[in-house]
Formats: structure tokens, C-alpha cells, sequence
């Protein structure tokens, strides 16, 4: 699977930010919306100078929710990126390095533990921003696995991510290109009405 998307597409180079906190946040406001929307929301952050811990942390919520409009949600995406620097900032005096010095096991639980942050956000600030081997399912990783008959049809994230994990080097170069691969071709060809002609996993798995 793996092999037949990178034949077609070739390497991704995921997550498209400059800074972990540029992913942490993007993580966030990606939820329920396309990128372009999210690339508009941090642009207005970046030209604003405000890409910033302290700075997000000072800022009134409402104020970050017009800046962050373009996402979409945008209340309530304000309120969940206050959350997560509100975290960063009582627990680790602003200091990601600090907060990325935690144990996968532990960094995960605790991003969890922070209002708005489920586990695909969580992965994917663990994979992307920490640079943990931490394998991200997302809505286009059950919808591809599901059509090519490889999983059942109430299989939760842990056991998806699980099939994953357990069938592949722990890797995170491996579960980045891997995760942003599946996102190509979910948006080019796995779609709700599939474009299977012409993707490059027509007829996977070989029987």
C-alpha cells in the first residue's frame, strides 16, 4: 500500500510549517476543515507577528477567534488552542522543549487531558511537532482500509492505529510519509464518491 502510493505521488514532505508550535496549532484548527482554510488562519497569525506562546496565551480569545476565522469553528477552535497554551504555559513555563521532553506515553496522556484535543490530534501533534514514531489515523485512513476490505466496519482508532503499528517498522519518517500519502489520496481519489480509476491502489490488496 505504502510502496503503490509513494510510486505515485512521491514524498509529501509533511507537515508544511516552520516551527512545532506552527503544527501544534494547525493540528487543531485542521479539524473539520481543508488546508487551504488553515493555511489562511496561520498566515494571518504569521503576518500578524503573533505566532508566539506568550503572545496566543495574552491574547483575548476573541481576538484569536477572528484571526482564525478561515478555519472554520472558529470559537470554538480559539477556545482549544487557548487550552493547549494555557497547558504549555502553567505546566512548562512556556517552554516546549520542556513539554516535548515528556515520554511518548506520558506527552500523549496529557495532550489528551487538554479540552478540544482527541486522539488524532494528538497523534498528529505527537508525530509532526514532537517527532514521536506515533502512526495518526484519520477519516481518510478508515474510509481507504474500509473500501479495500482490510478492516471491519466498527473498528475504533487505537485498533486501526494498532494495525499499524504492529505490521510496520516503528518509524517516524515511515508513519509521516505513510499518513500524508493516505491524506493524498483520500482528497484526489477516495473521496465520499471514489474516483477508483486511476488510483494508485486500484485492484489492492492483490488477491
Amino acid at each position: 500500500m505504502y510502496k503503490k502510493m509513494l510510486s505515485f505521488f512521491g514524498p509529501q514532505n509533511w507537515w508544511p510549517a516552520d516551527t512545532p508550535l506552527e503544527v501544534m496549532i494547525g493540528a487543531i484548527l485542521t479539524q473539520n476543515t481543508n488546508w487551504k482554510n488553515v493555511e489562511k488562519a496561520i498566515n494571518n497569525l504569521k503576518e500578524k507577528g503573533l505566532l508566539d506562546i506568550l503572545k496566543i496565551h495574552k491574547m483575548p480569545e476573541q481576538e484569536l477567534s477572528l484571526l482564525i476565522k478561515s478555519a472554520g469553528y472558529f470559537k470554538i477552535k480559539a477556545k482549544r488552542v487557548k487550552n493547549l497554551i494555557s497547558h504549555i504555559v502553567k505546566n512548562y513555563n512556556a517552554d516546549l522543549n520542556k513539554f516535548f521532553s515528556l515520554d511518548t506515553e506520558s506527552l500523549r496522556r496529557e495532550l489528551l487531558s487538554i479540552k478540544g484535543i482527541g486522539p488524532e490530534t494528538a497523534d498528529s501533534i505527537l508525530l509532526y511537532a514532537a517527532h514521536r514514531p506515533v502512526f495518526v489515523v484519520d477519516a481518510y485512513t478508515f474510509r481507504i482500509m474500509k473500501r479495500h476490505n482490510m478492516i471491519w466496519d466498527d473498528i475504533g482508532y487505537e485498533e486501526l492505529q494498532e494495525l499499524f503499528m504492529k505490521n510496520l517498522p516503528c518509524d517516524e519518517q515511515l508513519f509521516n510519509e505513510f499518513h500524508a500519502l493516505i491524506v493524498q489520496t483520500g482528497k484526489q481519489f477516495c473521496k465520499k464518491k471514489p474516483l477508483c480509476k486511476g488510483c494508485p491502489l486500484d485492484g489492492w490488496p492483490e488477491q
